[in-house]
């Protein structure tokens, strides 16, 4: 079974994401904050990491640096889900090695066929 690690600090955030994506045949991780994204993804890589930016303490684009710093993470599937939408923050979402960007609000159904597509993508290399 695919593992996907949900990071964001919005409890109801990742309770919309784990429902969807329990029901698409996934098995849900999840973290609050980028420190506990690290340990997670440390003691238990995951098949795909969904990322939000802004969270307390480190931020989603300092966790993806440090995870594409490290040869065990370094090509990690990671989609950045952020309510961030300005061009520019997609452009360094992207340019620090993120697989997928999706803006919040999002479609559950729309995210849950972007997943599968990062997978699927991540299988084949």
């Amino acid at each position: 079974m695919t593992t996907v690690l949900v990071v964001d600090d919005d409890p109801d955030v990742c309770d919309l994401i784990t429902y969807k994506l329990r029901k698409s045949g996934y098995e849900v991780r999840r973290a609050m904050d980028g420190d506990e994204a690290i340990e997670s993804v440390a003691a238990r890589v995951p098949d795909i990491v969904l990322l939000d930016v802004m969270m307390p303490g480190l931020t989603g684009l300092e966790v993806l640096e440090r995870w594409r710093a490290e040869p065990g993470t370094a090509t990690l599937p990671v989609i950045m889900l952020t309510a961030k939408a300005q061009e520019t923050d997609v452009e360094i979402g992207f340019a620090l090695g993120a697989d997928d960007y999706i803006v919040k609000p999002f479609s559950p159904r729309e995210l849950a066929r972007r997943v599968a597509a990062v997978v699927a993508r991540s299988q084949m290399a």
